[in-house]
């Protein structure tokens, strides 16, 4: 059995997309849905079975005997949620409750770290698991700080003696930092959509395109930078560990390459065929200090352990997700 918490989510439902591609059926979702769309993610999916987050605990210890590995994608994701006992809960007690899980009967687990682990990126972006690297890096939120402290306890379970010797670890474990994700199925998330989702309507009714000014001097409007990566190189990331189970360890999950979020809303316009149209507007007082303004994946880690494959350029990723998702009645994977 494999269990996909977040399932129904934008990245897990991606991926139960791919492992259905590959022949995988015997999979259990973990997740809430509420009274939106977010259903109509996994709507064309084979499901074995779907739990409440609140059950699920229960539910792995009845079936520990049948599990062969955990996709741990549900979580808080948010960086404006303000609640820090709700994120510790969520995204660390729990991550550390399912690694002893995995450990002790015989598990796979894989979870998702993020690129706001790196904070500012003045420490810049290496996902080497030494102390020294991990210990330099400033989170900007409690959600990031979160992600950033199962990092940190992972790489010490796996590689200092002592504490392998108290606590053991999964047969493989592998954890995500992934970048600016982007396409299909995000649609239920609000205004943590990617930018793609979120303007593409007003382009296609022939709008300006509005894009944060900028508060960085060294950054003019627009200039802003991130590591955008398409979800199904995501996904690609997560078949390709998972079919090489003697590899574990903290991977960035980026193309490699930061874009200008100029250069995304081209894009958006170009496969849209519009003619640009940009706006530059305020950013909101309270999301100026956590403001990431560069972030580019370095993934000579992950190429170094063999992965085989290319990431998607932006021209090509907006592209396929305008054309073959946004663009049409059904946009769901």
């Amino acid at each position: 059995m494999i269990i996909v918490t977040g399932g129904a989510g934008f990245i897990g439902s991606n991926l139960i997309a791919g492992l259905e591609a590959k022949g995988y059926h015997d999979i259990t979702i973990v997740d809430s849905f509420g009274t939106d769309d977010k259903w109509k993610n996994i709507s064309k999916r084979e499901i074995r079975d779907i739990v409440d987050p609140e059950d699920f605990l229960t539910y792995i210890k009845k079936r520990s005997d049948s599990i062969e590995i955990i996709f741990h994608l549900g979580s808080v994701s948010d960086n404006s949620e303000k609640d820090a006992d709700k994120i510790i809960e969520n995204n660390y007690r729990l991550s550390r409750k399912l690694w002893r899980f995995c450990a002790n009967y015989d598990a796979r687990f894989f979870y998702a770290s993020s690129a706001t682990t790196y904070g500012d990126g003045t420490n810049g972006f290496s996902d080497e698991e030494t102390n020294p690297n991990l210990s330099k890096l400033r989170p900007m939120t409690p959600n990031a700080w979160s992600k950033h402290l199962f990092d940190r306890r992972c790489a010490r379970l796996a590689h200092d003696k002592a504490m392998k010797a108290i606590e053991r670890r999964p047969k493989q474990w592998v954890g995500l930092k992934f970048f600016d994700v982007y396409g299909p199925n995000e649609y239920h998330k609000g205004l943590q959509q990617s930018l793609i989702a979120k303007i593409y309507d007003d382009i296609r009714a022939g709008e300006t395109a509005k894009l944060f000014k900028s508060y960085h001097p060294s950054y003019d409007d627009g200039a802003q930078k991130r590591d955008f990566v398409y979800v199904k190189d995501c996904v690609n990331v997560m078949l390709w560990m998972m079919e090489n189970p003697s590899i574990s360890g903290i991977f960035n999950c980026g193309t490699g390459k930061a874009r200008s979020y100029k250069e995304l809303a081209l894009n958006i316009f170009n496969a849209a065929e519009k003619e640009p149209q940009i706006e530059y507007v305020n950013m909101p007082e309270d999301h100026r200090k956590t403001y990431q303004y560069y972030t580019q994946a370095d993934i000579s880690k992950l190429k170094a352990v063999g992965y085989p494959h290319s990431f998607t350029s932006i021209e090509d990723g907006v592209k396929d997700y305008i054309q073959n998702y946004l663009a049409h009645e059904d946009p769901y994977l």
